[in-house]
C-alpha cells in the first residue's frame, strides 16, 4: 500500500514532467527572435498587400523563412548573413526601422541598398521571400497557391510528399 507521503511526492513529480521535457529555445531561435519584427517588416515591404503579387503576409513569409534556415542542412553561412544584415539594419535605423511609414522604410532601405553588404543582404531575402512565394505549398508558404495563380505558372511535377528530406 502507498504510503501518503510517497504519493505526494509521486504526484509532485509527475506534475514536474512536462517542464522537466520542456525545450529551451536554441540560440538560433533566439537570435531569430530579436529580428523577426525587422525580417517580417522588410518582406512586408517587399511584398507589399494590394499589389499583382500576394503579399508577405498571407503568404506567411517570415515564417517559411525562419522554417528554411533554421533547418540543419542549410548553409551556415547564408543562415548568419541574414540575421547579421537584419541587426544591421536594426542599427542603422536605430532600431524604428519596424515603425517606419511605407516612405520612410523605402528611403531607409534605398540607403542600405547603396552599401556592397546592404544590396548583398537585400538581394538575399529577396531570393529566399520569392522561395517562399513560389514553392509548393507543402512548404508553408504560397497559400493556396496563389504566387502560382498570380504569374499563370505552376511547380514541377512530381511534387513533394514530405516537407523536408530529413527532417
Amino acid at each position: 500500500m502507498i504510503q501518503r507521503r510517497d504519493f505526494l511526492i509521486l504526484g509532485s513529480l509527475l506534475g514536474l514532467t512536462p517542464y522537466l521535457k520542456a525545450e529551451t529555445p536554441s540560440d538560433f531561435e533566439k537570435e531569430f527572435d530579436s529580428v523577426v519584427d525587422t525580417l517580417s517588416a522588410v518582406q512586408a515591404h517587399m511584398f507589399p498587400e494590394k499589389s499583382l503579387l500576394p503579399d508577405a503576409t498571407s503568404m506567411k513569409m517570415t515564417t517559411f523563412l525562419f522554417e528554411t534556415i533554421s533547418h540543419p542542412a542549410y548553409d551556415r553561412d547564408i543562415k548568419a548573413f541574414v540575421l547579421e544584415g537584419a541587426k544591421e539594419l536594426q542599427k542603422r535605423e536605430k532600431g524604428k526601422f519596424v515603425s517606419m511609414t511605407e516612405e520612410e522604410k523605402e528611403k531607409a532601405l534605398r540607403a542600405y541598398e547603396e552599401t556592397s553588404y546592404g544590396s548583398n543582404w537585400l538581394s538575399r531575402m529577396m531570393t529566399l521571400s520569392m522561395e517562399a512565394l513560389f514553392s509548393d505549398p507543402i512548404y508553408g508558404s504560397n497559400v493556396k497557391e496563389a504566387g502560382w495563380k498570380a504569374v499563370s505558372s505552376y511547380g514541377g511535377f512530381p511534387r513533394p510528399k514530405t516537407k523536408y528530406i530529413g527532417a
